[in-house]
């Protein structure tokens, strides 16, 4: 289910939102929609990233020890 929200943003951001909405002909929710899923999947990733780097247990491998279990699969 779809929920509204309101929000403000400077004008010279909606201006790049109207241009981008006129070169892909999307309406401009669909373009924020799709902006806030990308930058939100790649804001978990970094938490993960962040989070693995500070965890003292966490196995740090090499990249050739990567490797190999890449070639694996």
């Amino acid at each position: 289910m779809s929920k509204v929200i309101n929000f403000r943003i400077p004008e010279d951001l909606l201006k790049k939102l109207e241009i981008v909405s006129k070169e892909t002909e999307r309406n401009k929710s669909y373009i924020i929609r799709k902006a806030l899923e990308y930058y939100l999947n790649e804001y978990m990733d970094y938490l993960i990233a962040i989070n693995r780097l500070n965890d003292k247990n966490d196995k740090i491998i090499s990249y050739e020890e990567m490797r190999k279990k890449i070639e694996k699969v």
